[in-house]
């Protein structure tokens, strides 16, 4: 019924390939559709020019803050910049026109690619092995869940509680909850670390896992750590860390090391990916030896000098996730790793935490450190004392915009009043955190001498301030259909 066409792409001094591409004839499409969605005439579509189609996306890409516009200082989040390589190597025809059902034997590049980015991340972390299934960080928690899980009931021993301190990503509850445990909080002692004697008195033959974010939404590696795993082994619960902050820890230290039995990877944060303004995610799951038989099926494995699909693992959980995960976040991932080696992967830390501690150093004088210890990738501020002259967190965030940056996270964690989460990155310069500092200099300003117009921000984006309280208890939604 289809003929099948191809035709070629070259570009000069680059070799060409060819796409396949179907011609469908027109009795083909009668005999597939409905007379009633067959066109009667030709589309009403504008003639427009190339400059103008391209002026018209540009000029949409400035409406909206992005990372390759300005500075987007979103704590918890690694809005980092993304190297264009990573994008080149994802739009290879070998890796964007492969399909997930073809024969392995015609998809062994992307195969090896899989391998050896799973061999890289269990190196960096420290752990026995992993599974790229998860397609985001909260699908990789729910992962991690079901594998500690699988690994109690094989000891004849389920669980009912998981614990979670208080300044853990706020997925974590959701998570254990989806997953069938039952959260119980941790607090947070004076230094904004967990409390180890609340831990202690919550520890028990019912704790499934402590799930540990490290380090915490607070910016604080938990110092405590291995005395935070033994407490948990002499109850026989697992350690489950959040790896969403691992952009603190590359080349540093390794999570493994210090005796956690998962480890959700963040690729589009750590490793790069566009995410936030509809990226799409890769949520990676590493965990310790005696998890290894659990891992989702497939997993990628090796045989000589093949590559295949190992399914033959009886005690898995079974797959979670459609085919084999978000491959193309895997390919920039791998690319990002190969590209800046063990040395760039620790400097990539080291910078992110220089970044954070030189602007929390430079805004002390202004605004309240509630947990002044030194942080690593993020820091957290509170807009107390503004509030007490009548402007809140959200009134900053929204100036900052006028300012032409993104505004940071706000009201998380919310151990934090009026709470402020900068994350710089480790990829913003001196130049760049300076007129970040100084924009939040004049904001301070504004608040000494004219407060209402701090309120009222923003005035230059396209959409002013909003009435949220209006927004979320009249909530107005069309759908506007094209004839």
């Amino acid at each position: 019924m289809f003929e099948k066409l191809s035709f070629e792409l070259s570009r000069p001094g680059r070799a060409s390939y060819s796409l396949p591409v179907l011609d469908v004839p027109q009795q083909a499409v009668n005999e597939i559709l409905p007379e009633r969605f067959i066109r009667k005439e030709s589309a009403r579509l504008p003639e427009m020019s190339e400059p103008e189609v391209i002026r018209h996306f540009i000029a949409l890409s400035v409406l909206n803050h992005h990372v390759d516009k300005g500075f987007y200082p979103l704590g918890s989040c690694t809005m980092k910049y993304n190297p264009k390589i990573n994008e080149n190597m994802a739009r290879l025809p070998g890796f964007s026109q492969i399909h997930p059902l073809q024969p392995t034997t015609q998809v062994q590049g992307a195969l090896e690619l899989m391998y050896e980015l799973s061999q890289s991340l269990a190196k960096i972390a420290g752990m026995a092995a992993l599974s790229l299934q998860p397609a985001a960080g909260a699908h990789g928690e729910l992962t991690g869940l079901m594998l500690i899980r699988a690994y109690h009931e094989s000891l004849g021993n389920p669980r009912k509680n998981v614990l979670i301190p208080d300044s853990a990503h706020g997925t974590n509850p959701a998570s254990v909850t989806i997953s069938g445990y039952q959260s119980i909080q941790i607090k947070s002692n004076e230094r904004g670390l967990v409390d180890i004697e609340d831990l202690k008195q919550h520890l028990n033959a019912d704790t499934a896992a402590l799930m540990l974010t490290n380090p915490n939404t607070l910016g604080l590696f938990e110092e405590q750590v291995c005395g935070i795993v033994a407490l948990a082994r002499q109850v026989g619960a697992l350690l489950y860390m959040d790896g969403a902050n691992l952009n603190a820890l590359l080349g540093i230290v390794r999570p493994g090391d210090f005796g956690v039995d998962v480890l959700h990877f963040n690729l589009h944060k750590t490793f790069s990916t566009p995410h936030g303004g509809g990226g799409p995610g890769s949520g990676p799951v590493g965990v310790s030896s005696k998890l290894v038989p659990f891992l989702p099926v497939p997993i990628i494995s090796k045989r000589d000098s093949e590559f295949y699909l190992d399914f033959n693992r009886p005690q898995s959980i079974g797959k979670v996730t459609s085919f084999y995960g978000n491959f193309g976040v895997m390919v920039r991932a791998y690319t990002y790793i190969r590209r800046l080696g063990e040395a760039g992967l620790r400097r990539v830390s080291e910078n992110a935490i220089i970044n954070a501690n030189y602007l929390m150093h430079c805004l002390k004088s202004v605004f309240e450190v509630p947990y002044p210890g030194h942080p690593m990738h993020e820091f957290v501020l509170s807009a107390s004392r503004q509030k007490a002259q009548g402007v809140r967190a959200l009134d900053i965030a929204k100036r900052l915009l006028d300012k032409g940056f993104h505004a940071p996270t706000i009201y998380f964690p919310l151990i934090v009043r009026e709470a402020m989460m900068i994350e710089p990155t480790e990829t913003e310069s001196k130049t760049s955190l300076d007129s970040f500092i100084e924009a939040m200099f004049s904001i301070i300003d504004e608040i000494e001498n004219d407060p209402e117009k701090v309120k009222h921000a923003p005035y230059t984006t396209p959409v002013s301030r909003l009435d949220e309280v209006r927004a979320v208890k009249a909530a107005d939604f069309r759908f506007n259909y094209a004839d």
